[in-house]
């Protein structure tokens, strides 16, 4: 089932004071490339979540949101055959993945682009338990940029919020930089609003802990310990 999505363009229903309608595109963009977000339940109930931002960027067809945790080929028809279409990628690092930017050269156009949305933890889960996700050629974003989505902590510093990651697909893919420019502009707003009114910088896992700043419990569980003590070592995981 497709998602009844929360568009705020071109109502945002927030305050006056704080509204995104003059950030978001006069008119959706035209992209030839369509996006499938497949959104963990625990994301949507989030305030300051970006997905809605991205969706009111894009015209309807080309935003397709989907929220579960499990996706049988049964119950949804119309992504399996997306998922086996060879003209479909799904987002997700790893030592497997191409680089986006080097098989955007080669890759047919029109495409469609598969993004998970959720925390690290959520968003793995959901790529290994469906066996879906893995049919596309899996891609990967060479980018060392940091998120400017600056009021929810990443775990390391070039950890990017899921609007980013479509933003800066969308502008490989359509070689255009534009679209990029245009996509991330609501969500510096949105940050920049909260900043104004009292929220704070969140620095990624990995910056508090390189710095000492880190002042949370420590996991006990020893793979959680583990991977922070890569973070801290300025090991890729």
């Amino acid at each position: 089932l497709i998602a009844n999505v929360f568009f705020p363009f071109p109502s945002c229903s927030r305050p006056q004071k704080v509204c995104l309608c003059p950030f978001f595109p006069v008119h959706p963009l035209k992209v030839s490339t369509c996006l499938y977000i497949i959104q963990h339940p625990a994301e949507e109930s989030r305030v300051l979540r970006t997905v809605p931002l991205l969706a009111a960027c894009l015209p309807g067809d080309k935003c397709k949101v989907l929220i579960g945790r499990r996706f049988g080929e049964d119950r949804y028809p119309e992504l399996a055959a997306v998922c086996r279409n060879s003209s479909t990628l799904i987002l997700y690092p790893g030592a497997e993945a191409a680089n986006l930017e080097e098989l955007a050269l080669i890759f047919p156009s029109p495409s469609t682009i598969i993004i998970i949305d959720g925390t690290w933890s959520q968003a793995k889960d959901i790529f290994y338990k469906n066996s879906l996700f893995r049919l596309p050629k899996q891609v990967q974003l060479k980018t060392s940029i940091s998120s400017q989505y600056v009021i929810r902590t990443q775990p390391t510093n070039t950890c990017l919020s899921t609007l980013e990651c479509a933003a800066i697909a969308l502008a490989i893919m359509e070689k255009n930089d534009g679209i990029q420019e245009t996509i991330l502009r609501p969500l510096q707003a949105l940050c920049s609003f909260q900043l104004q009114h009292g929220a704070q910088i969140h620095h990624s896992k990995e910056h508090l802990l390189k710095n000492g700043l880190y002042d949370k419990p420590m996991p006990k569980n020893k793979r959680k310990l583990r991977r922070m003590e890569l973070l801290v070592n300025n090991v890729k995981i």
